[in-house]
Order: C-alpha cells, then sequence, then structure tokens
C-alpha cells in the first residue's frame, strides 16, 4: 500500500461491525480505526447504573453509530428487528474482542467475510469463558490467545491467528492479561483483519485432540481443596486471583486468597493458624501467610479478604491494634472532597457518600478500580495509588484515612527481607538473596535459583534468585512509573543529593559488612575491599551527591527577531529509565561508579550485577530502600548477561545502557541498543595497559608500583598493566626485585588480615588464566615464575612472570585479567621505539610511564593512546577524576563531572518577548 502522513492507509479497507463490549474492546475499534478502516456500527450492552461501557463511549464521541441491544434472540431465536436494524449497517465484517452476550448464526454469517472473534487462550485448549483462569489452575508452561473464525459451536471455528507466552511461576490472571493478552490481543486483531482484507487470512481447523471446555469459575466453585501439592494449591489460588477469589474456613468466615508465591527453604517462624479442611494449620509470618501443601512443600499467601469486603495483609491477621483516624488539615480536607466527587462519578447510583459507603457493595467493578486510580491521579497532583489500596479500603471514611496516611508518608510498609545469615570475620553477616524490583526483595518469575560461590574454598554461599525476562519487564516497568509518575520525579535536586548522602553514611555504617561480602563472595582481600572496593562506593556517592543541585544549563546569547527579543537557554535533563550492566571483578564499587551518577542526574535505574558476585549489589538493594529512595528508582537483577542483559539492551523503554565488561559483549550491547531504539550507550572494555619503566626511574618505587599494576586485586582489575616495557640497562634486575618481593607474598584467606594474595574470583576464570599461561609457555616466552594454581582449596594462583615476550605472541596482545606479569624488554634510548609498541594494540583504557625526568613523561604522555595515563605513580584514580578509554576500550566516562554528562540530556529552549 502507499500511505502520506498518519495515520496509516492501504489499498485494501473494509467495513467493520465490532459486537462487544470493555477496554479491550475499545482499544480494537479505535486502533482499527487508526489503520483507516470504516467502522460502520458498534454493538454493545446496555449502559449499567447509568454508565456507558468504555466501546460505547468512544464509538459515541466518534460520531459512529452505536446500538445497545439488552439481548439478540429470545428462547433461542433471533430478534427480527435486533437483527435488521444490524443487517442496516451494511458490514464486511463482524469483530468480536470481547462479547458476552449470544449472537445469532444470521448475523455471524451475514457479512461476506463472516466473523472473527478473540479467544484468551490456545485453542482447541481451554474453550470457554474462564480460559485465562483454567491455564493458570492446570499449571500450564505457555499462555496465549486465539483469533478464530466464528462457526456454530463454543470456542470450535477455524484459527485465523494464534500467539503465545510464557507462564511465569508466579503470575496472575492480571499478570498475563496486562503483560501480553491485553496489548498483543489488540496488535493481533489489527493485524488479523488486514489479512482478511488483502485475502491472506488463514482458517485452520481446529483438532478435537487436546480439546478442553472448562466452564465458568464461580466463588461457589473456588473453594480449596487441601488434599494436594504446593505447586497445585497455588496454582488454584493465582487461577482465581482476582476474580472470584480461591477462598477457605477460617474461624468459621469465608476469608479469600490473594496474592500466592511458591515458597522455597525451611518453614519460617510464625504464629499457627487453623484451616477448615487442612490437615496442618498455616503459619502467619511477618511476609504473609505459609501454608503446605500434601507433598509438605510451601505456599505464601500475601493479602486476605473477608466477608465483609474488608481486605488486610495476611502478616496482619492477628494485629490488633486498629490506627486511630488521623485528622485532617484544610488541604487533605479539599483533596477528600475532590475524590467524593470521583466516587459519586463511578457510584451513580448512590446519591451520597457517607464514610460508610462501600465502593464495591455500591456497584463498582475491578475495572472501576482502574477508573479511580487514574482519575484521583489526573485531579489529585499525581498521587500514585494501586489496586490494593482500594481494595484494603473499601469505605470511602477508611479509604481518605489510607490516601491520607501515604501522602503523608506514614503508611510506609516495612520493608520485608529473607537473609542469607553467616557467622563471618566475627560478625554475623545477613545478606539478602532475592531480586529487588519496585521496592521489594522478592523471588524471580520463574522461581529459579543458583549458587553463588565463595572462591576462598568452593563453598555456597546461598542459592540466589535467577531472574527472567519477565523480571526485566517488571523491573522497567517500575523504573518507569517512579521516573514519570513517581515521588522521584517530582523531588527537587538538593532532596536528591540529601538521599544520596544518607546512602553513603548507611554504605559506611556497614562498611565490614559490605567488606565481608564482597570478601566471601568475590575473593578480594578484606584490607582492600574495606579501603576500596567500599571506601570508594562511599566517596563516588558523596561525591555525586553534591552534584546533584549543581547540574546547570546556560543562557546563550542569539541574534533576536526584531523589532521582538529572544532569550535562549539550556536545560540539563535526565533520560528516564537507565540500564546498568556490571562486572565481577569490583562489584559494589562498579555499582558506584556508575548509578552514582546515573542517579545524581535524576534518573531511575534497573542494574544486573555479575551473575558470579551478586551480593553486595542486593545489600545496597537494602541499604537504598532504608535510605528512603522511593520504590521503583533502584531495581536489582541478578542473573545471566545473555538473558537479563541482552533484554535490557533490547528493552524500547530503556533510554541509555552503562556497560563495563569486554569488548566483545560490549560491542553486542551496543548493536542491540542501535537496533532496538537507538540507546544512548557508555562502554568502559577490554585493556592491555602498557607500563613504560625506563633505566632512568627510582627503582624501588617501579617495582613496587610496578607489583600493584599487575597483582592489585589478584590481577582482576581493568586498568591492571597488561605489559609492562622495562629499558635494557635495569631489566634483570627489575625482574629479580619482583620475584624477590612475590615470594615475600602471602597468598591465602582473604578475611585473614596478614593476606596479600586472595582466591581468583571463580573457577572458571582461574582455569582461563592457566590456559593462558600455558599459551605463553608453549610460544617461546620465559616462565619466570609462577603460572600454577596453588595447591589448596579453592581458585588460587600463583603470581606470575614472564619475560622474553615478543610483540606477536598471544600473551603480548590479549588481557589476562589475572596476576600474570609480563615483561618486554626495550634497546636503551629507544624512546619512539617503545612508544609505537606501547601503542600498538587496539585497547586505549590506561597507560602508565616510569622516569625522572618530567618532560620526557610529558611528552610520552601526549602520545600514548590511552584514557589515562599514570607517571611515576599507578592505580591513582579518584572519584573527580574522569575514567574511561579509548578505541576498543570503549568510549564515555565513568567519574567527575564528565560522568554527569553520560545521563543527561541537552535541551534547547528559545522564548521571544
Amino acid at each position: 500500500g502507499i500511505r502520506q502522513g498518519s495515520p496509516v492507509y492501504y489499498q485494501h479497507k473494509l467495513k467493520l461491525a465490532l459486537i462487544g463490549q470493555s477496554l479491550f474492546g475499545q482499544e480494537v475499534y479505535s486502533h482499527l480505526r487508526k489503520e483507516g478502516h470504516k467502522v460502520v456500527g458498534v454493538f454493545t450492552v446496555p449502559d449499567k447504573n447509568g454508565k456507558a461501557d468504555p466501546l460505547a463511549l468512544a464509538a459515541e464521541k466518534d460520531g459512529t453509530p452505536v446500538f445497545k441491544f439488552p439481548r439478540w434472540r429470545v428462547k433461542g431465536k433471533p430478534i427480527q428487528e435486533v437483527v435488521e436494524a444490524y443487517r442496516s449497517v451494511g458490514a464486511d465484517l463482524n469483530i468480536l474482542p470481547f462479547c458476552t452476550q449470544f449472537i445469532p448464526m444470521d448475523v455471524i454469517d451475514c457479512p461476506k467475510h463472516g466473523s472473527i472473534i478473540y479467544h484468551p487462550s490456545l485453542l482447541p485448549h481451554h474453550r470457554g469463558a474462564s480460559a485465562i483462569n483454567w491455564t493458570l489452575i492446570q499449571g500450564d508452561k505457555k499462555a496465549g490467545f486465539t483469533v478464530f473464525w466464528a462457526d456454530d459451536g463454543l470456542d470450535t471455528g477455524p484459527i485465523l491467528l494464534q500467539r503465545e507466552c510464557a507462564v511465569g511461576q508466579n503470575d496472575t490472571v492480571d499478570d498475563l492479561y496486562n503483560r501480553f493478552l491485553f496489548p498483543e490481543g489488540i496488535k493481533a486483531m489489527v493485524e488479523a483483519v488486514q489479512l482478511i482484507a488483502d485475502g491472506k487470512a488463514s482458517r485452520i481447523p481446529q483438532t478435537e485432540e487436546g480439546a478442553t471446555y472448562e466452564g465458568i469459575q464461580k466463588k461457589e466453585n473456588a473453594e480449596i481443596s487441601w488434599d494436594q501439592p504446593a505447586a497445585d494449591l497455588h496454582n488454584w489460588i493465582r487461577g482465581h486471583d482476582k476474580v472470584p477469589g480461591a477462598w477457605t474456613t477460617i474461624d468459621g468466615q469465608v476469608v479469600t486468597f490473594y496474592g500466592s508465591s511458591l515458597l522455597d527453604g525451611a518453614a519460617p517462624a510464625g504464629q499457627p493458624l487453623a484451616i477448615k479442611g487442612a490437615s496442618k494449620p498455616g503459619f502467619v509470618t511477618k511476609n504473609g501467610l505459609v501454608l503446605f501443601g500434601s507433598d509438605g512443600k510451601m505456599l505464601l499467601v500475601r493479602n486476605l479478604q473477608f466477608e465483609d469486603g474488608r481486605m488486610i495483609p495476611a502478616s496482619k491477621y492477628f494485629a490488633t491494634d486498629e490506627m486511630s483516624a488521623v485528622e485532617l488539615t484544610e488541604e487533605e480536607k479539599g483533596m477528600a472532597e475532590e475524590i467524593k466527587s470521583i466516587w459519586l462519578g463511578i457510584l451513580s447510583n448512590v446519591a451520597v457518600i457517607e464514610d460508610s459507603t462501600d465502593f464495591f457493595k455500591s456497584g463498582a467493578s475491578s475495572m472501576d478500580v482502574v477508573r479511580m486510580i487514574e482519575e484521583i491521579k489526573q485531579k489529585c497532583g499525581g498521587l500514585q495509588l494501586q489496586n490494593e489500596d482500594v481494595y484494603m479500603a473499601t469505605k470511602f471514611g477508611d479509604f481518605i484515612q489510607k490516601v491520607v496516611r501515604k501522602l503523608r508518608g506514614e503508611d510506609k510498609e516495612e520493608l520485608v527481607i529473607d537473609y542469607v545469615s553467616k557467622d563471618v570475620n566475627n560478625m554475623t553477616v545477613k545478606m539478602p538473596y532475592q531480586c529487588y524490583i519496585n521496592g521489594e526483595f522478592m523471588n524471580s518469575d520463574d522461581g529459579k535459583t543458583y549458587d553463588t560461590i565463595n572462591p576462598t574454598d568452593g563453598s555456597v554461599i546461598a542459592k540466589v534468585s535467577y531472574a527472567s525476562v519477565g523480571d526485566v519487564d517488571k523491573a522497567v516497568a517500575a523504573a518507569k512509573e517512579a521516573f514519570e509518575n513517581g515521588e522521584w520525579g517530582k523531588m527537587n535536586a538538593r532532596e536528591r543529593g540529601i538521599l544520596m548522602y544518607r546512602l553513603a553514611d548507611l554504605m559506611e555504617e556497614h562498611q565490614e559488612e559490605l567488606a565481608t561480602i564482597e570478601a566471601i563472595d568475590s575473593g578480594a582481600v578484606y584490607t582492600l575491599a574495606l579501603k576500596t572496593h567500599v571506601g570508594m562506593s562511599v566517596q563516588t556517592f558523596r561525591y555525586f551527591a553534591g552534584w546533584c543541585d549543581k547540574i546547570q544549563g546556560s543562557t546563550i546569547p542569539i541574534n533576536h527577531a526584531r523589532p521582538n527579543h529572544n532569550l535562549m537557554f539550556t536545560k540539563k535533563e535526565p533520560l528516564g529509565v537507565c540500564a546498568i550492566v556490571i562486572p565481577w571483578n569490583y562489584p559494589l564499587m562498579m555499582l558506584a561508579w556508575k548509578s552514582a551518577a546515573c542517579l545524581a542526574a535524576g534518573n531511575t535505574l534497573v542494574l544486573k550485577q555479575a551473575q558470579v558476585t551478586p551480593l553486595t549489589a542486593l545489600k545496597f538493594a537494602e541499604l537504598s530502600a532504608k535510605a528512603g529512595f522511593p520504590k521503583g528508582v533502584i531495581n536489582i537483577l541478578p542473573g545471566s548477561g545473555g538473558l537479563v542483559g541482552q533484554r535490557l539492551s533490547e528493552h524500547p523503554d530503556i533510554r541509555k545502557l552503562g556497560f563495563t565488561g569486554s569488548t566483545p559483549i560490549g560491542k553486542q550491547i551496543m548493536k542491540s541498543c542501535a537496533i532496538s531504539n537507538l540507546k544512548k550507550v557508555s562502554l568502559e572494555l577490554g585493556g592491555k595497559s602498557p607500563l613504560i619503566i625506563f633505566n632512568d626511574c627510582e627503582l624501588d618505587k617501579a617495582v613496587r608500583m610496578g607489583m600493584g599494576a599487575v597483582y592489585f586485586n589478584k590481577g582482576e582489575n581493568c586498568i591492571a598493566a597488561g605489559r609492562l616495557f622495562v629499558e635494557e640497562d635495569i631489566h634483570d634486575e627489575f625482574v629479580s626485585r619482583v620475584v624477590e618481593e612475590i615470594k615475600k607474598m602471602k597468598i591465602g584467606d582473604p578475611l585473614d588480615r596478614s593476606t596479600d594474595h586472595g582466591p581468583q574470583n571463580h573457577k572458571a576464570h582461574l582455569e582461563k588464566l592457566l590456559e593462558y599461561c600455558e599459551i605463553g609457555v608453549k610460544e617461546g616466552a620465559t616462565l619466570v615464575y609462577g603460572g600454577r594454581q596453588v595447591h589448596r582449596p579453592g581458585f588460587f594462583m600463583e603470581p606470575t612472570v614472564f619475560t622474553e615476550v615478543e610483540d606477536h605472541m598471544y600473551i603480548a596482545q590479549e588481557e589476562s585479567f589475572g596476576p600474570v606479569m609480563v615483561i618486554s624488554k626495550f634497546q636503551n634510548g629507544d624512546t619512539d621505539g617503545v612508544l609505537q609498541r606501547a601503542n600498538n594494540t587496539e585497547y586505549g583504557l590506561a597507560s602508565g610511564v616510569f622516569t625522572r625526568d618530567i618532560s620526557k613523561a610529558l611528552n610520552i604522555c601526549e602520545k600514548l593512546e590511552a584514557g589515562t595515563v599514570f607517571i611515576n605513580t599507578y592505580n591513582k584514580t579518584d572519584v573527580a577524576a574522569p575514567f574511561g578509554g579509548f578505541k576498543q576500550s570503549g568510549f564515555g566516562k565513568d567519574l567527575g563531572e564528565e560522568a554527569l554528562q553520560e545521563y543527561l540530556r541537552t535541551k534547547a529552549v528559545t522564548v521571544e518577548y
């Protein structure tokens, strides 16, 4: 087809009749009109309590003919005047997006193209009106929908198209509907109509093999049967969440369960609660109500609803301390009146709203909950409520009290954290192990976990949640909501800085615990972890906290549009949702380097830490909540780079991705960021940093700092000196002194204060380093010292020295990222030659020079192709100094003022006056 401008017009367009109702019907209607199809009639349900259906409202607004027949047939026979009214619109095709009425076959077959229907299951599985419920009740691993041709059977017509999605372990009906069935269903209905218009639509007969039909789930048959495994109980509860609600009897009254999830590990402590029909009592815990299946496994229910409609957190079942009513200020009274008018608009059959007026008992439905929340947000200064706020305070007076407490910040729930605790390093460290999404610690969507290993002895520290693609989508949605509608977006810059200072203070308070976690999870020597891994992280947050209220645009003199005047200025604005993907060598510090600048600029973030070192990032999440960061601002997802990292790079709602890691992965991320939505990218990638040591250096210092340049943090250091060039005259003495010093180094437990050299980060990395050394020997380099694994438990490697390394060798060109010193000799006085060799690499992260001749040093500094040059020192980074590489070591800066620009955009504004 050919189109100009918008909307889109193709060659083939149809006249459509829409038969149905609901927001879904309204969206399908609107999208079809945008695509250029003509909707000649809308047939929907009569107004309820004076309120028109959303589909009717949209069609009436557009001037589309709307018919509201209460029924289409009587005693099985079509009502002729209704059928005649339908025929009068002259449709080519009937669309039934969601329809609760029985439509006669005279109408179904009337148009030349017949009728198509949307059904929320993968037909022939789950025919019937409760398809989504049964998808979950039966524990299906896949859900989806079908667009099919209507026939005289019940959901039995030929299939036009189908779409499927994975079902998360804890998905509810709402989750599936909102994440996939609703948005993708709208697109598919539009696609199906276009396929019919173009004569390309399929008609695939349904097979009876695998066909199932289930009846409508009603409250009376949603009672929980307790004699089944935990997974089946969980599926039953979530399959009825929110409608009609799975229930049981407790203390003689019906109690409905919402918010179920499977629970691993040991049974948590709690107060027993007898449940009718259950062989074992439940336990009311700080997280909710723990229930037991017939297999002894557990599930957790978060919310309970009583017969009078009142809903409470399950953890509060035994709580008796009812909050006393708060006195409203004049401003709050004005807001209450505004909310009262919203309730009146929804509850049109109620003449007066009183404190005792119950939202649901007055005729409201779950769809009205969404409407009310949106109207309050629109009319009450962007106040963001959750569906649960309505379900937990259904009476008007209680609801106003809840809203006021929320506005005052008095209803903040205590953060519920399950810890893995370990007595280590003369303290008890408490480590969160779940995903941190939207201000809550939670299991991954599909319940998967993995082991994080202590490299000192190879033991398992904890089972950590293994985030899924669904978790990424949840985290991004939370970050987007926090940025666009939450408290964070409204906060002024100085308040943002105060939060960041508070977080830095908490990190300092917990520095010994953080350093201990870093030592057992990454193998960092404790004393180094305390000073660098944690110490520099605290400094980074303090440094960027100070920048929050100093981010400024500028005024620019421009030519005036005479006789008027012009003012031109620039604004620096945050980008929105940012993704941060960090490596395993400095888990907390790499998090701080990127996230502090990101937050100072006013963005929200989703961070994926390295799979092998997840624990300090999750402890950081806990501290950020305690510091008062609003929910959704910081989200932390442990898991794999291939799954979580890839989804982050592709996600359409992320506007920036900051990555530290290898060059090949950096290239893949950049490609995905470009193809998806042209995200802004900053990359800090591999390095092979040259260190040039001249014979006029201060040799003691060069030896000491040269060793630090290689062996600092076990060589797991992005700016490590990957190659040393030592001038001929001092080469042999330099090598012998290095070996002498290595022999004094104590290799051992990183928690021992006298240890100099801890274990490599993980087993696969140790194996890679050993292979690296084998290649060096095979290619003819001289192995002067080390090159072997240390004979003890854990992943320890001897500090290693190679000499006589020639430029063509693998170890001269490739980064080891370990404790391997690679030394090449250069001829006395050959400054130009060594400079050429030093630059003969695709990397350009850091470099170093040791010489007493400062003019020589500065001359070389000018010519070295590296983002950082150290002169007579090494590894001297500072939070105020920009850090980043050239060439294939990446682009963009961490730290310093320049880092802020990575997370800001510039808007130019011109005013005429």
